[in-house]
């Protein structure tokens, strides 16, 4: 039920974002002399609220699917002759318990030094939770379960699916804005050369629009994070969670390879990032997230 009211917000979300804009473009439009643009307007609101709702929902479906290929996932067997593995999996559907998901997780290992794990899945009752071989290799099993802990925490509080939902509001506008700007340059230069700058224009708009609009899909994904490490202290523990993102601070410490993926999905940083590079920061800065769990309190 959680998830079709999730569902139903975006929609609604949507429809009502697209005719806001419909009408101020209207009013816009007709005192701007623009008036010839609005035939094309419902056509475009159209295809923007499709296109956006429709490429969400394909990531939502696909997520598991293309983190197994992207990464190279092997789901663990609960009964595997490896006793690490098999002592990975009854951590994840403890602390799924723990969370009260409707189905237990799949529990995949995929090789990789680098310090990692992630939760996706289109659903609670269909989630997949992986580490790589670089975490096991250098957590501890209280560290393990404080970052398993805080992955389950994303899955029990539906954070795939709200953050995708919130990406496909943010294409939709960018998309929207990026062919509006594009039918107002275009209209200005010489008819020979309309459609190259209308799709110079376009491409450049839906680049600068996007960018622009994960801002607010990065302020939302760092609130979410912090969220999620409550729900790994109260899963898990406050400090095995503690110990967990001290272990990863320490690994901070050290040199910094180029493309900075030492901790891959995790993306947790030693060094202040303010200004405007903090807003493109998906997770907030490692200090303030031990901070916030050392003064919250974990029912």
């Amino acid at each position: 039920m959680a998830f079709l009211k999730r569902i139903g917000l975006f929609v609604l979300t949507n429809v009502l974002v697209m005719v806001t804009i419909g009408i101020v473009w209207s009013l816009v439009s007709h005192f701007l002399g623009l008036a010839g643009l609005n035939s094309y307007i419902p056509f475009l609101m159209a295809f923007c609220l499709v296109w956006g709702m429709g490429g969400a929902f394909i990531s939502l479906l696909m997520s598991k699917w293309m983190a197994k290929m992207f990464h190279g996932v092997q789901i663990i067997d609960p009964n595997s002759t490896n006793p690490e593995l098999r002592a990975l999996v009854t951590t994840v559907h403890n602390l799924a318990r723990r969370a009260q998901l409707p189905k237990m997780p799949e529990v995949g290992i995929y090789d990789s030094p680098d310090v990692n794990a992630f939760a996706t899945g289109p659903s609670k009752g269909n989630a997949l939770v992986a580490v790589s071989t670089g975490l096991l290799q250098r957590m501890t099993d209280e560290e393990i379960e404080g970052v398993l802990g805080h992955e389950i925490a994303h899955v029990a509080n539906g954070d795939m699916v709200t953050m995708t939902l919130i990406q496909g509001i943010v294409n939709a506008f960018a998309m929207f804005f990026s062919r509006i700007l594009a039918g107002l340059v275009a209209s200005n230069v010489d008819e020979k050369f309309r459609e190259v700058v209308r799709f110079a224009v376009t491409i450049l708009g839906d680049i600068a629009f996007t960018m622009l609009g994960s801002i607010v899909v990065n302020y939302y994904s760092r609130k979410r994070e912090f969220r999620a490490d409550l729900g790994g202290a109260k899963y898990a523990s406050r400090e095995k969670m503690i110990a967990a993102l001290r272990k990863l601070q320490a690994a901070y410490q050290l040199p910094i390879p180029p493309d900075e993926t030492a901790t891959g999905t995790l993306k947790i940083s030693n060094r202040d990032k303010g200004g405007l590079a903090g807003l493109f920061m998906t997770h907030p800065r490692l200090e303030d997230r031990i901070e916030a769990l050392q003064r919250a309190r974990i029912s």
